[in-house]
């Protein structure tokens, strides 16, 4: 099927903000408006159709990213409606990867928010170029000039007003459009009010006449074209060339196109309509992408947005639909595709039939023909196909760059409540990993806990409702175990008989060895140093393995004894009762007599954590450091915000999410990793001791 509109009358754009900015009524205003949807859903009465989860109606906020598309004058636009709160942060990272403009939404009495930071960053990591819409104008304690300056000081961002807004409040009436010079008002509100374009009254003219120059002006510096124009004759800049020159300024990320209105009061939504169409690019000015040649990532492979050149495409999201089976998100990038054809899997190497395209209206589909450069849709069919996957010809292979995620930072043991959701458990983690990358999944081998790793108590939470309501699984949660282990700082030799005569053949074996510590990282060191042949060669690996044992299984506390050596000295047998089993033994038993009395410590997992902060809280975010036993490693500026990083126990690290938002109001992040082990400090190591019930003390 022929394409219906030109690649150049497409816009793939996403809308990103803080959580209760507004993004998701938003996107139901633009999609009333441009005639997708005939009734406009409410966020605040849980019927806002691009919250389409359960748990997102009841609870007001987008947890899942949300595709859908419509026309506006002659333009075909997907758009993606990405959740602002921060433990879902991973949906708007992924969106992000594949749109080529964004509206980033922001209120107007708060300005820019803490999670307002974090989409901005990630739109700069992909390059994405921006239009800003300043929303709820119509709240108490609205502020136009001030959201706008939150925007300079926080984001480091270059805003310029294209609208100028009439009015705030109760009284906002409307926006003066700088660019044609006209006044925009609404006759009444509600969801049929008319939008009413007047000539600028002269009670605002000299204000506003002000702005325009402003805008003029910034324009010619940051545009050549414009600036030409500007040198010779001001006056004769016209509506057009403005524009032209915005355009250019936008996509090249100089600047941020600011607008106004309130979109729970249907203000101002049309206008953002004409702004994506009008400065927001289509797949063809983003120009050339690049991927790699497959297993060969030095040799780089340029192709054109175009229908023309060999297919390639970007999965970036898979979801489980429980009306069609496994839904395989993809944007095309270049050549088309149709429904039933077969295309290369470039991570895996197989094969993958597209059965069905679909294009989404939140949880609605729509069954397509083909998939052409540009399109945003869905697959059904892929089986191996994840997160990142590239998909493309099989005769012209290419890597695309695929998605970064964060580390989750939050771990929680979970166990099925009855013996018959165990399996059920084990599926739905499958099936939930499978769709959400920073959702993971493994088995602590020491402590035997089901361990579930999220990007926050929310994001937990939310996992383990769908677990409760899609898959029909009970499960309690609780905190993991921190996984110590034990070492010895002295020396110590001892001396062990293993004797036992039961009538007919005995057992008898005799060790003498040294337990020490070893260099960091050494894990545990064996050395043989019997001389004369008083142990025999073929005993020596069993009075290894019984030290082996002894060691693994713990000796003090039950951890696991890290980076320490025996050297076994001498020792004695008996040509009748000495065995294998007799030395194994005896080795085992010295190595514990030895343990208590070679100085024994505790270790602790250390964490690498690192911290991006906004400068103002640096001192706060240090401080807390020290609080929690931790070791400043370093720090560098970015723009406005600092990077901490920070060596800190992991025992200390529970509930740092909460605690961190809690101390910045939201605007930093972090993200942490194992690094090594460490001796805990004698006190604390004691207090362990104690909590654990064990009669020992260092």
């Amino acid at each position: 099927m022929p394409r219906t509109l030109p690649i150049e009358k497409m816009r793939n754009i996403g809308i990103m903000a803080h959580i209760d900015a507004g993004k998701t009524t938003v996107t139901e205003r633009l999609l009333y408006y441009s005639g997708r949807l005939h009734r406009m859903g409410e966020v605040h009465d849980g019927a806002a159709t691009m919250d389409f989860m359960e748990q997102e109606r009841e609870r007001g906020i987008t947890i899942m990213s949300a595709a859908t598309a419509c026309e506006w004058n002659g333009y075909h636009i997907n758009i993606i409606d990405t959740p602002g709160h921060i433990d879902f942060t991973a949906e708007v990272e992924r969106s992000l990867r594949v749109l080529d403009g964004a509206v980033a939404v922001f209120c107007a009495v708060a300005g820019v928010q803490p999670q307002s930071e974090t989409v901005w960053r990630q739109a700069q990591r992909y390059h994405v170029p921006r239009i800003a819409f300043i929303n709820k104008m119509d709240r108490v304690g609205a502020d136009f000039s001030k959201a706008v300056r939150s925007m300079e000081t926080r984001l480091d961002a270059h805003p310029v007003p294209i609208q100028w807004p009439v009015g705030a409040e109760e009284q906002f009436r409307g926006s003066i459009d700088l660019i044609a010079w006209k006044l925009i008002c609404w006759d009444k509100d509600g969801t049929e009010n008319h939008q009413v374009i007047k000539e600028v009254p002269d009670e605002y003219a000299e204000e506003a006449e002000l702005h325009r120059q402003e805008l003029i002006e910034t324009m010619a510096t940051l545009d050549e074209p414009l600036m030409e124009l500007y040198v010779q004759e001001p006056a004769a800049i016209t509506e057009a060339d403005l524009k032209a020159a915005i355009r250019r300024c936008t996509l090249a990320s100089q600047i941020t196109p600011v607008l106004a209105g309130t979109a729970l009061r249907n203000k101002g939504t049309r206008l953002l309509l004409d702004a994506v169409v009008d400065y927001l690019p289509s797949p063809v000015d983003m120009g050339e992408f690049t991927g790699t040649k497959p297993r060969d990532p030095d040799t780089i492979i340029r192709r054109r947005p175009s229908d023309d050149e060999p297919f390639a495409a970007l999965a970036f999201k898979v979801l489980s639909d429980p009306h069609v089976g496994r839904l395989t998100f993809v944007r095309v990038y270049s050549g088309q595709i149709k429904a039933g054809q077969q295309v290369l899997n470039v991570r895996t190497g197989r094969k993958e039939r597209l059965g069905r395209l679909i294009e989404m209206h939140a949880d609605e589909r729509t069954d397509l023909e083909m998939m052409g450069a540009g399109d945003i849709g869905a697959a059904v069919g892929c089986k191996d196909t994840t997160t990142g996957d590239t998909l493309c010809d099989a005769k012209k292979p290419v890597m695309l760059l695929s998605v970064d995620f964060p580390e989750p930072v939050v771990h929680i043991a979970i166990e099925p409540k009855t013996k018959a959701d165990q399996e059920k458990l084990a599926r739905a983690m499958a099936r939930l990993s499978e769709e959400d990358p920073t959702f993971r999944v493994r088995v602590n081998e020491e402590t035997g806990q089901t361990i579930i790793a999220g990007m926050g108590e929310l994001h937990i939470e939310i996992i383990v409702d769908r677990m409760r309501r899609e898959f029909n699984v009970e499960a309690n949660v609780g905190r993991p175990m921190v996984s110590y282990r034990e070492t010895v700082r002295g020396k110590a030799e001892v001396e062990k008989r293993f004797v036992r005569q039961t009538g007919g053949r005995g057992q008898y074996a005799h060790v003498v060895l040294t337990l020490e510590g070893s260099e960091k990282g050494s894990g545990f060191v064996f050395e043989d140093k019997v001389v004369g042949g008083s142990i025999p060669k073929e005993y020596i690996p069993a009075v290894e393995k019984g030290c082996r044992e002894a060691i693994e299984s713990g000796i003090i506390t039950g951890y696991p004894m890290v980076d320490v050596k025996v050297t076994l000295t001498d020792g004695t047998y008996h040509e009748v009762d000495s065995s294998d089993m007799a030395f194994q033994i005896a080795g085992s038993m010295a190595v514990k007599e030895a343990a208590p009395k070679a100085e024994p410590a505790l270790l602790e997992p250390i964490m690498k954590v690192e911290v991006l902060t906004p400068d103002e809280y640096t001192g706060d975010v240090v401080g807390d450091f020290d609080r929690r036993r931790g070791k400043l490693i370093g720090m560098e500026s970015e723009g406005n915000a600092q990077i901490i990083n920070a060596y800190v126990p992991l025992a200390e690290m529970f509930g740092y999410a909460n605690d961190l938002r809690g101390r910045t109001q939201g605007r930093a992040t972090y993200a942490m990793e194992f690094d090594h082990y460490e001796i805990v400090p004698r006190a604390v190591a004691n207090e362990i001791m104690e909590r654990t019930g064990s009669g020992f003390r260092f």
